[in-house]
């Protein structure tokens, strides 16, 4: 699976794991010089607290295209520290 924005692959693995339709990235298999921390955060009742990224390729920014959950809660550890995207982002095969 690759993740593209701004016609550049962002992230690319063959292990993904989709939840709730998300298909979700290892962290080795991001291009970590196109994802800016941001101080972003949401919660989810069941996955926990997730903390996000904003991508930057080519000089555009897609503000919080990215998530994380750096402490998933125990029924979604499997995701712990994989990263899904919205926003814009297309996931292909």
């Amino acid at each position: 699976m690759k993740a593209v924005w701004n016609n550049t692959v962002i992230a690319e693995s063959n292990a993904t794991k989709v939840i709730e339709g998300n298909h979700y990235f290892p962290p080795e298999s991001i291009k970590t010089e196109y994802f800016k921390p941001s101080g972003t955060h949401t919660t989810c009742p069941w996955k926990g607290e997730a903390s996000y990224y904003s991508l930057e390729v080519d000089g555009k920014t897609n503000a919080d295209a990215a998530w994380y959950y750096p402490k998933a809660k125990d029924m979604a550890k499997q995701i712990e520290g994989y990263v899904a995207f919205w926003r814009g982002v297309a996931i292909e095969e």
